[in-house]
Formats: structure tokens, sequence, C-alpha cells
């Protein structure tokens, strides 16, 4: 069954808020669920696209390998989000790899059998075009930041959707609640680890953020909004 993940385990930023609850029970009927352990490959780069997937419970991230072997992260899915790809062509391949960070327990359903729930039910059909445009919204949007803002431009947006995504906020800050390395940060914004030190050094002595054991706090969210010339996007786009 399709359930919410307890508000304790994350932020309430789901995907799959752009269908009711009525059709997502519907999409539950056409799934399978499989238990993936961490660090498992849901589907690589260039493999047949027929499929969708569900995150019922963990976390599973979306890389993209350059010319050079560098790997980006480009988004970062949840318990509650869709993810994965689908388009006209039967031929349709991957665009990215999907690997589990953790644990997780994910629904799968096939192209033919949503297909088929699309073709009976107006009202979802119409909830799968919105949920298609808001994930290319959001692709677009990381694709600005890694080209248009520059390596401090593209940081700061980071941790802005960082804070939006898995922030819990108090009279300190936004406090990230997801630990991330220096080396997967650098991994999100395309660059080396020593130069994401050096800007994590710059925005703590510029006020904007302090890091304790490791964990990001963000104390001044207009600094990091200047940064990046932000759009203001709302929360549910601006997101990992």
């Amino acid at each position: 069954m399709i359930t919410a993940p307890r508000q304790a385990d994350c932020n309430p930023i789901r995907n799959s808020s752009l269908f009711s609850g009525d059709n997502l029970q519907k999409l539950q009927q056409i799934m399978y669920f499989q238990n993936l352990n961490s660090n498992v490959n849901v589907f690589r780069e260039g493999d047949a696209a027929g499929s969708l997937y569900f995150i019922q419970s963990g976390k599973v991230k979306l890389t993209k390998l350059s010319e050079e072997g560098k790997e980006y992260i480009m988004s970062l899915f949840h318990g509650g989000d869709f993810f994965g790809q689908l388009d006209a062509s039967s031929r349709s391949v991957h665009q990215f790899t999907a690997t589990t960070i953790e644990k997780c327990v994910v629904g799968v359903f096939q192209r033919s059998d949503l297909e088929v729930l699309l073709w009976q039910h107006g009202d979802l059909a119409i909830e799968f075009v919105n949920w298609m445009s808001f994930m290319h919204r959001l692709t677009q949007t990381k694709f600005r930041d890694l080209v248009m803002l520059g390596k401090p431009g593209a940081l700061c947006s980071t941790l802005i959707r960082l804070s939006n995504t898995y922030g819990r906020q108090d009279e300190k800050g936004i406090h990230i609640t997801m630990k991330l390395t220096n080396a997967e940060l650098a991994d999100h914004i395309g660059c080396a680890r020593e130069s994401v030190n050096r800007m994590l050094g710059e925005l703590r002595k510029a006020g904007a953020i302090s890091m304790n054991d490791g964990m990001i706090t963000v104390t001044d969210l207009p600094y990091l909004q200047s940064v990046c010339r932000c759009e203001l996007c709302p929360k549910d786009l601006c997101r990992m």
C-alpha cells in the first residue's frame, strides 16, 4: 500500500503530491515491490526505459556520467517520490543511472500497464502529464545551475535545495539533516573536493552557513540566494 513517509523521516516535499490519493491507489494496483540493498543500481544509463518507479522507503540518487568520466549527482529521491523515464519512443533508453543510497523498498510498474490505466482514467492521465512536466522543469533548473551559475553559484543553489528538501528550521537557522561529505557535494556541482572545501570556508567566513561535525546549517539564506541569483522558485521545484 502506498503510504506517505512519516514526518520525522523526511521532508514533506514529495513529487507524488501531484497525484490525488485515489489515483495513487490506482497506481499501486499495477505495481510490484522490490526490496533493494544499498548501492544497488535500479537501472543504468543506456538501459531500455520501459518502467517507472516509486520509493516506498529509502533514498535513491540519479547520476550522469560525463565524457571525462566525472559522475554528476543530478537528483536525490526519497520515500514518496516517483522516478524514471517514459517517452513516446518504444526504443527509449535511460539518460541517467539510478542507485540506491540506503536499503529501499521500490515499487515498479510497466509502461504497458500504465498506458491501460491512463486510457481508463482521464483525471489520472492529466495528473501524469503534470508530473512529467514537473520532472522536466526540475531537470532543466538543475542543468541551469550547473551551466550558468559558476561553481560558487551552483554550490549555493545546491545548499538551498538541500535546505528545502532536508531542512529543519529553528532560531539558529535551517539545519540540513542529510549529511553529505564534501566529495559528495562536489559530485552535485561537478568540481573537485578541494574547491568545495574552499567555497564552504568562504561561506562560513561570510556568515552564510555554519558547520558542526560535518552537518551544515544555513544561517543566511538571502546571502546564498544572492550568490546564485535565485529566481525564488517554489520549494516543490527547488528541491534535490
